[in-house]
């Protein structure tokens, strides 16, 4: 996973040396590639290289202080509706929820920066809670702002990217949009793991990249976005970095038979489709609801 900015700047401080994490540490300017391509070009780059395809951009966005995010809405979510953020469970500011841990309804103020296509900061906005945050099945934590869709929308003219509720497939063409670095990834969906073990933590059905999108720290809670439709269809937030089995910063594919794979450097993340049914009217949290499979505390 990708561990917090933060986090990892602190373990270098102190040991001198240490792990880099795949999501959130500072990468130089050279290891930008053509896969991963400044806001200014991505219009022109996306376009020729497929033109059926739509051009994303970081509107929408979020820059989190260790993290990326996105305000995210569901199909049937009202544009009065208090709006949501959408990031990881390794990104929540209380730390790591541990294997099993569900935290709902939590309070918070955290504050996030919105971006705008061109990756510029047009305002911040602020959490009240956290309406839900796991590591276990998946790795995700959603916020539930103070402002509502209409009030965003209205003043500064953003819209919240759609969460698609039905599996994506293999070959589709995405996008990874990171606020935190102002940076976007294309790619395709390479495959499914049907579990993927990393360190204490194990999730279900995860999205495997093609190299092309060779994610950096700072990117955990990205939002991974159909460039067909332009919604949601996971959140970017793991990656194996030293060719390890199934340690932090090193996950390992295990099938069905228990069988255990690693694909060093290639980077993962987490499916979204889930998580609309668990939200009902007035986008309030209903893990009971019918269709609702995230886990309980």
């Amino acid at each position: 996973m990708r561990k917090p900015l933060v986090a990892a700047l602190f373990a270098l401080v102190i040991t001198g040396a240490g792990v880099a994490p795949a999501v959130a540490a500072p990468a130089p300017a050279a290891a930008s590639t053509s896969a991963s391509v400044s806001v200014s070009a991505v219009k022109a780059d996306t376009k020729a290289a497929a033109p059926t395809l739509q051009a994303v951009s970081l509107a929408g966005t979020v820059a989190l202080s260790n993290c990326s995010g996105s305000v995210i809405r569901f199909p049937n979510s009202a544009d009065s509706d208090p709006a949501l953020v959408l990031s990881n469970g390794h990104c929540l500011e209380t730390g790591f929820p541990e294997p099993g841990e569900v935290i709902v309804d939590q309070a918070s103020s955290r504050t996030f920066g919105l971006l705008n296509s061109a990756g510029t900061r047009v305002a911040t906005l602020r959490a009240g809670k956290v309406a839900y945050s796991t590591m276990t099945d998946t790795d995700v934590t959603i916020y539930q702002l103070t402002s509502t869709y209409a009030t965003i929308k209205n003043s500064y003219g953003i819209s919240a990217l759609t969460v698609q509720d039905t599996h994506p497939t293999v070959g589709t063409a995405i996008t990874v949009a990171s606020g935190y670095w102002k940076r976007l990834y294309n790619c395709s969906i390479d495959g499914f793991a049907y579990r993927l073990k990393e360190g204490d933590w194990t999730w279900k059905d995860s999205i495997r990249y093609t190299s092309a999108c060779n994610t950096i720290g700072g990117t955990s809670g990205s939002p991974v976005i159909d460039q067909a439709t332009g919604k949601v269809v996971a959140v970017n937030n793991t990656g194996n970095e030293d060719g390890e089995t199934c340690t932090v910063n090193n996950p390992c594919e295990v099938d069905a038979s228990g069988n255990v794979t690693i694909h060093p450097g290639i980077n993962y993340a987490e499916e979204t489709y889930q998580i609309p049914a668990c939200f009902t009217t007035g986008n309030k949290l209903n893990l009971s609801a019918s269709g609702c499979t995230l886990p309980k505390p």
